[in-house]
């Protein structure tokens, strides 16, 4: 059965963070050595994980934004136009004349697992001051990959009172700034090597002990098709995403986070917002593509009736 949405919250999420072009090539079997491979698809689509949970969120009939910070260049003049062509909504997106727009190279096995290598432009001006998060936004979601606009957003967020989720992956920005920006948070989740990165440990349960800080609402890592665990009450619980033949693993964290900051945004319960985001991320996983794969809300419904965004 569906819940309606409460009538005080739009559902609206501003996304704070990267766009890059993504090069997503298919071979049969990512190589483990230097050796020259053929691929038997290419494909070119937008991703960095704040903007493709906010095309993840406007697919399933939210109202998103992002702000984010580009290359004044040909590429981030279609990042930009692939954004808007979705729905997302664009003017906290800043060209920066002068600098590259970022961009990567994926390989994707016939598993469906990723080989990722990313280039960000490291003289991109960090500065947020013409940024201005206010607004009628449901919940705030930032990535790890602007310090400076993350922090900015989460006070105005914080001062409102509404969910500030992270994305909490690997980071090349130095510890204090990846520090700063999970306690800002209140809703942290981790990639599994973000996890270990920033805890120190491979170990679940204890990681997320030591990533905890004061005012987190939510402290979890994602973990593949095993789905996500999260801290409750100091135990470990875990919640494992429907079965589905995976295809294309590509971009499922940010679909999942997307769905997360989204449920908050309509203040559903945490359990409610965590299996949503699961099933969100395993529909992604099951279609090719990156962000061409996440799933609209008509095939949420179809998939799981229950989850439908009223």
């Amino acid at each position: 059965m569906s819940e309606a949405v409460p009538a005080q919250v739009a559902g609206e999420v501003l996304c704070v963070g990267l766009t890059i072009q993504d090069i997503i090539l298919r071979v049969p079997e990512i190589p483990t050595r230097p050796v020259k491979i053929y691929a038997s698809e290419r494909m070119a689509v937008g991703g960095g994980p704040a903007a493709t949970a906010s095309v993840a969120i406007a697919r399933l009939g939210g109202k998103v934004s992002f702000a984010g910070r580009l290359g004044e260049d040909a590429t981030g003049r279609a990042l930009r136009d692939e954004l808007r062509g979705e729905g997302v909504e664009t003017q906290h997106l800043r060209l920066i004349p002068g600098h590259h727009s970022p961009s990567s190279v994926i390989l994707v096995d016939q598993h469906g697992e990723r080989l990722i290598v990313a280039y960000a432009d490291p003289d991109l001006p960090r500065d947020a001051s013409w940024f201005d998060p206010a607004g009628s936004h449901g919940a705030v979601l930032c990535d790890l990959s602007w310090p400076d606009g993350a922090l900015k957003a989460y006070a105005e967020a914080a001062q409102r009172g509404i969910p500030r989720v992270l994305d909490a992956d690997i980071s090349r920005h130095p510890r204090e700034d990846v520090e700063a920006i999970v306690s800002a948070a209140d809703h942290v989740v981790f990639s599994r090597p973000g996890l270990a990165t920033f805890s120190g440990t491979e170990e679940i349960a204890e990681g997320l002990k030591r990533a905890e800080r004061p005012g987190h609402k939510l402290i979890g890592v994602t973990d593949g098709e095993a789905g996500i665990f999260w801290l409750a009450d100091g135990e470990v619980r875990n919640m494992v995403p429907p079965a589905i033949r995976a295809v294309d693993t590509v971009g499922a964290g940010d679909a999942f986070h997307g769905a997360l900051a989204l449920a908050l945004a309509r203040s559903w319960p945490i359990e409610r917002a965590l299996a949503f985001s699961n099933a969100v991320a395993a529909l992604k996983c099951s279609k090719p593509g990156g962000r061409a794969g996440l799933p609209t809300a008509e095939a949420l419904k179809e998939f799981n009736p229950s989850f439908t965004l009223v």
